[in-house]
């Protein structure tokens, strides 16, 4: 990566390992994506963080990252989102845990987090010391092809 990114190094390497994929090509070792892009391993592994928190990329223990095994193509966010709908959550009611969403998703903790905190800021959760989040507001209803 040899000039400056307005957006971020990471989210260009996000974008064009997201079009390698879509195209059915397999990822790389850390290490080669190092190489091929000329940025620090921290750069990539916040690509892949990012793909990962889309839904992308899965983190393999053991072997490294590959592409998401899952047929749901839907951002971690938009599947977390949907668990109100999906639980039928009232405004008040709990939302499931970080160790539940992890566990339902097959998503890392940092990925959860990250989305949470999204879902935190856009008014949807509320987070009560000691008792964990609670829906906030209903999210609006979204229309899928």
């Amino acid at each position: 990566m040899s000039e400056a990114s307005p957006r971020g190094t990471y989210l260009v390497i996000a974008e064009a390992l997201r079009s390698e994929i879509d195209e059915g090509e397999s990822l790389p070792s850390e290490a080669a994506l190092m190489r091929s892009h000329n940025v620090s391993r921290n750069t990539i592994r916040r690509a892949l963080k990012s793909l990962e928190a889309d839904g992308v990329v899965e983190s393999a223990p053991g072997i490294g990252w590959r592409p998401a095994r899952s047929g749901d193509r839907r951002s971690l966010s938009e599947r977390m989102t949907d668990v109100i709908a999906e639980d039928s959550l009232s405004v008040g009611a709990a939302y499931p845990s970080e160790a539940k969403l992890c566990e339902r998703f097959g998503a890392s903790r940092t990925a959860v987090r990250r989305v949470l905190a999204q879902m935190e800021g856009n008014g949807l959760l509320a987070t009560v010391h000691g008792k964990g989040r609670t829906v906030r507001t209903l999210p609006a209803p979204t229309v899928r092809p």
